[in-house]
């Protein structure tokens, strides 16, 4: 089965006087003439779909580009918001935070333990009324931190009225359980 290659190429020389039909050749060009054409037409058509695709994809990633780097306006707001938000007391220290944290809990805690019923009623609302005041002297004290700064006077203030109000919230039990001993002793009575 093995040929050797010289041998091949001796009888291939001795084929070449086959030759091709009358006419092949012009049939031939005459082909490539009518194909050719054809063939520029649709180069030009994908050279401009290429331009028009790439145009696009430019379009597309200038206007991603803008969108990215644009600050949005609703950030915007919320910067200015965020400038205007008043600090608070657990703004200015950690351990400061940690006070403001366990005053406002215990008061809460302490609020919610009330037993409120329509005799002590009108007792309770004295005490919210003053707790409300002290709530928006509280507000007004943390906006004077925000507008002159931390300081020494400002921050024992804004300490003094949470230790007042857990006080104030702490005498109300008091007054509200004395208030149902005596409602208990007139009952027994």
């Amino acid at each position: 089965m093995a040929q050797d290659l010289r041998h091949l190429f001796d009888e291939d020389q001795k084929d070449q006087h086959i030759k091709m039909s009358d006419g092949h050749e012009a049939r031939l060009l005459q082909k490539l003439e009518n194909e050719l054409p054809k063939q520029q037409k649709s180069v030009t058509k994908f050279s401009f779909l290429n331009v028009a695709a790439s145009v696009i994809v430019l379009l597309g990633l200038s206007y991603g580009a803008y969108q990215f780097f644009q600050v949005p306006t609703e950030v915007n707001d919320s910067i200015e918001v965020a400038k205007t938000e008043l600090k608070t007391l657990g703004d200015v220290s950690p351990d400061l935070k940690k006070v403001e944290d366990y005053y406002l809990a215990s008061i809460n805690l302490e609020l919610s333990k009330v037993e409120l019923t329509s005799e002590n009623k009108e007792l309770f609302d004295g005490y919210i009324e003053r707790l409300k005041e002290l709530n928006d002297e509280y507000k007004t004290l943390t906006q004077e931190l925000n507008e002159n700064g931390p300081n020494d006077s400002t921050l024992d203030a804004l300490i003094e009225n949470l230790k007042y109000r857990l006080k104030l919230v702490m005498r109300l039990k008091d007054k509200l359980s004395e208030f149902n001993d005596d409602a208990f002793k007139q009952e027994s009575i």
